[in-house]
């Protein structure tokens, strides 16, 4: 025997042994009590590390534990397709090799290339399970992408659909001008970074001054370069140096738009200048500010935050507004969001609207994939009623069917659900699962599991 325990000599042919002889399939004894723990999914793109290790060490404790028992158990294991994070490898990878990228070779053939590149880098995590001595059945191994899963998906969405918990809107999203695709906030990670405040004057309109006697109000922002697109400017209602001035009109700088003074808690009084300027379609706090004031939300990014050539304007519910003033200053449209910070700050400073400019330090969100900062952007996509789905939910912990341990999680628990927001489950990619929606040339959308389906019934319009 030797006197050192090597397990490279012992363990692997123990695990294929196991394998082999079928020791990790349920008994399927219709008499027997069942006893199942689905894996969660690891993304297929990279390796377990020790959490995962620690993670599923605790599963296969309790795998073996109730398989001893005699029961019907089943540990049921897969991989995520992981749908940003595969398509970005794969991309990186053609432009790497060939030069080329995704629009190149155009959506089928990509899709090809990618399943092409899971076959070939996709067993690393089940290669590791299996030498960690995992007790799966991986006669059952699935993979989020598998035809059979992605038909569930889809019969989900479409009976969600039908039920009205899903729908598609128009509403303010993280948005990663890198990858040009909406992200979560579980994508999004908050850096501190060096930058500047700049202070700019807003000149009042029809003559009025403030109660010092100036004729312009001055407010402070971090994105001198979302001017372009404010449709109001904040003062609170008890400040005594504005409120007067509330309802009256400011001029917009470089686009002369007129723009009210309105009074929102928003503004706070004790923080630099008071005043606040409000842009409902690039920032999520003025996005709320403009649903309480019921302000127009103009889009000034195209989707790889460049200056737009024509504005764009909706209500606050998403709808299009024709007729309203979209015109963009010709010396801005096209340009990248930074260069267009610096030639509208430059702009300012020859109109003598640029009081001053202070170093700042901020929390700036940045996709966690992508790797550039993230634009907050009004893009159409499709959301579930998650506040109708949580209600279950919370009654299940009220009622007492669901406890915490310890009890005062609760609170954390019910603090997060009463306040859920929807849930956007959309995302411009070509690896994932497609949304089961056609569109006809009007822009009217018709949802069904497929072409035929939809021109057959004709699925009211959303």
């Amino acid at each position: 025997m030797e006197k050192t325990y090597n397990p490279n000599s012992i363990e692997q042919a123990i695990y294929k042994a196991w394998e082999n002889n079928g020791y990790f399939k349920p008994n399927m004894d219709p008499n027997k009590e069942s006893f199942c723990i689905c894996l969660p999914p690891p993304n297929v793109t990279g390796s377990l590390h020790m959490g995962h290790a620690f993670q599923q060490t605790i599963m296969d404790i309790l795998i073996r534990y109730n398989r001893m028992l005699g029961k019907n158990t089943l540990w049921q294991a897969g991989t995520d397709h992981a749908g940003i994070a595969t398509q970005m490898v794969v991309e990186r990878k053609i432009a790497a090799e060939e030069g080329k990228t995704r629009h190149d070779y155009g959506r089928d053939a990509f899709i090809d290339k990618i399943w092409q590149w899971k076959e070939q880098s996709g067993g690393t995590i089940t290669k590791q399970m299996r030498r960690l001595g995992t007790s799966v059945d991986w006669d059952r191994e699935r993979f989020t992408m598998d035809e059979g899963l992605s038909k569930a998906v889809q019969e989900v969405f479409i009976r969600l659909y039908k039920e009205d918990l899903i729908y598609r809107g128009k509403r303010l999203v993280n948005w990663d001008p890198k990858l040009r695709t909406a992200i979560s906030d579980l994508e999004v990670e908050n850096k501190e970074v060096k930058g500047h405040m700049w202070h700019i004057r807003y000149p009042l309109a029809n003559g009025k001054k403030t109660s010092e006697g100036k004729d312009y109000l001055v407010v402070a922002t971090t994105r001198p370069e979302t001017l372009l697109g404010d449709t109001a400017v904040a003062v609170n209602k008890e400040d005594p140096r504005y409120k007067d001035l509330i309802g009256e009109s400011l001029v917009l700088p470089l686009v002369n738009r007129l723009i009210p003074i309105i009074g929102d808690e928003h503004a706070d009084m004790t923080k630099g200048t008071g005043c606040v300027k409000i842009t409902p379609a690039h920032d999520f706090n003025d996005n709320e500010v403009g649903k309480r004031n019921n302000l127009i939300m103009i889009n000034v990014l195209t989707e790889d935050a460049c200056i737009r050539e024509k504005a764009e304007a909706f209500t606050t519910t998403g709808e299009p507004i024709s007729g309203y003033e979209d015109i963009i200053p010709a010396e801005f449209r096209g340009l990248e969001r930074y260069k267009a910070r610096d030639a509208i700050v430059a702009a300012l400073d020859n109109l003598g609207l640029l009081e001053k400019i202070e170093d700042h330090t901020l929390m700036q969100p940045y996709g966690d994939r992508g790797g550039v900062p993230i634009e907050p952007m009004l893009t159409d996509q499709w959301y579930v009623r998650a506040s109708v789905l949580a209600k279950p939910a919370i009654e299940a912990v009220e009622k007492g069917d669901i406890q915490f341990v310890p009890k005062q999680y609760e609170n954390m628990y019910f603090s997060w659900m009463r306040d859920i927001q929807d849930w956007c489950i959309s995302r411009q990619l070509w690896w994932g699962h497609r949304v089961p929606a056609w569109y006809d040339s009007t822009g009217k959308v018709y949802v069904g599991h497929d072409e035929e389906e939809v021109r057959r019934k004709q699925y009211p319009y959303i």
